[in-house]
């Protein structure tokens, strides 16, 4: 994806009207249809290990995903006018839809030097509450790949029974998230998702940027486990999703906002409002630091030579993908910051390939990692400044580490908030129900 803080700022119009056209569901597909000033965007998504779609609850949820998903299209344009239609919105639905629209495009409206508040919605037909047959002891994991949803596959109650929820481009799927699943050895329910091509492709009059992939992920993986009699969607999203950016315009600018708490309580609320409080959504490790996430994978030595989360390793473009860790990207340099305290530095290099901690080149970047650079907390998924902070207090005081000096000169600046130790309990609340917990 294009970084239009690095391009030159062009001169687009926004556009005026998007309208949600159709939703159409069938066994195995949900379709998706927009429409921006006229022009006409379709995103399909296809499930496999879903014997129907057709079933109670699946096309009340499936109509939430509708709404968020239009995001990927409405951005083109940014209109001034949004219109549901005929599309059930409910009070809870629409306050979802208004927050994703600011603060869940708030980085997309940060670079563009957009202001959303003048956003309308209008439309939208009363929700139709239904209770679906589920099991509660079934659960489904949304599954990337990375530590975090390996840490909650492997400390969800024994009792329950899980699958992965895995999405894939059109492309192909993602080889080292393959791997990882593997390892679980679990059952895997799949869902293809196609972007219209005018999206893909891109266009000059569009505009660029982030979008809350997340939530859309989250909604096609409440689907899912509806359509497969699973009474929950287990997520794997940490304290520090919360944790923003930096601050625009009046607005809290999250790269990560469709993992927060607040984005859990609205997609939770408006779940609810369409079929009732027995189906959970939440995330497992909402009440966790990074570093406990880090501790608990750092045991799980079976993953460590399949996982990745380098997202080069996930470009929708197959010629793109990277095999190996990059080893310059921020969320590499973070991913090693937070295993390094519990792993030697051989067991890095060895699962790397490289040592973004000790490359002199990542010094600017750790520093922005740790809250001490010029800039503000990059935008990606990575964890908070303190909590970047406190792991790099902690290895600069590891002897191995010992000659790499910059690494204990940036710790000497460092004043963060929290103990190691305190990162290594709960933090905050959680909406995970018990029968979850071991």
């Amino acid at each position: 994806m294009k970084n239009v803080m690095d391009e030159p700022k062009q001169a687009l119009q926004r556009a005026e009207n998007f309208r949600y056209v159709a939703l159409e569901i069938n066994d195995t597909t949900l379709t998706g249809t927009y429409e921006l000033d006229g022009r006409t965007f379709v995103e399909a998504v296809t499930f496999e290990g879903v014997d129907t779609l057709l079933r109670p609850g699946v096309k009340e949820v499936a109509e939430l995903w509708f709404l968020i998903a239009g995001l990927s299209y409405y951005k083109a344009g940014a209109a001034h006018r949004v219109d549901v239609g005929s599309t059930p919105l409910g009070e809870s639905g629409r306050n979802l839809l208004a927050a994703a629209l600011r603060e869940g495009l708030a980085e997309f409206a940060f670079k563009n030097e957009i202001d959303l508040d003048d956003v309308e919605i209008v439309g939208g037909e009363p929700v139709r509450a239904v209770t679906p047959d589920t099991n509660r002891e079934r659960v489904l994991v949304p599954f990337g790949g990375g530590i975090d949803s390996v840490v909650t596959t492997s400390q969800l109650n024994d009792r329950l029974d899980q699958a992965l929820f895995v999405v894939s481009p059109p492309a192909g799927r993602f080889a080292p998230l393959e791997a990882t699943a593997a390892v679980t050895n679990l059952e895997v329910v799949r869902a293809t998702r196609v972007l219209d091509e005018q999206i893909l492709s891109g266009d000059d009059t569009f505009y660029n940027g982030h979008v809350p992939v997340t939530a859309m992920v989250t909604l096609l993986s409440a689907v899912a486990a509806l359509a497969t009699g699973r009474g929950g969607v287990a997520m794997s999203n940490e304290h520090s999703s919360s944790a923003i950016n930096l601050r625009w315009h009046d607005l809290d600018v999250n790269h990560q906002w469709s993992k927060s708490w607040d984005a859990e309580q609205l997609l939770a609320d408006a779940l609810s409002e369409r079929v009732g409080l027995d189906f959970v959504v939440a995330s497992f490790l909402r009440d966790r630091s990074e570093i406990w996430v880090a501790e608990i994978f750092s045991r799980l030595t079976q993953y460590h030579h399949v996982f990745r989360s380098c997202n080069r390793a996930f470009s929708q473009r197959l010629d793109r993908r990277l095999d190996a860790w990059c080893g310059e990207c921020d969320k590499c340099l973070f991913i090693n910051l937070m295993l390094a305290p519990f792993l030697t530095r051989a067991s890095l290099r060895d699962i790397f390939a490289h040592e973004p901690l000790s490359d002199p080149a990542r010094e600017d970047q750790l520093r922005v990692l740790v809250g001490e650079g010029v800039s503000f907390k990059p935008f990606e998924c990575v964890g908070d400044p303190d909590e970047s902070a406190v792991a790099l207090a902690k290895v600069a005081q590891m002897s191995e580490w010992a000659d790499v000096e910059f690494l204990r000169a940036l710790a000497n600046e460092v004043r963060p908030d929290r103990t190691f130790e305190e990162l290594l309990i709960t933090q905050g609340p959680s909406r995970v129900p018990a029968h979850w917990l071991r």
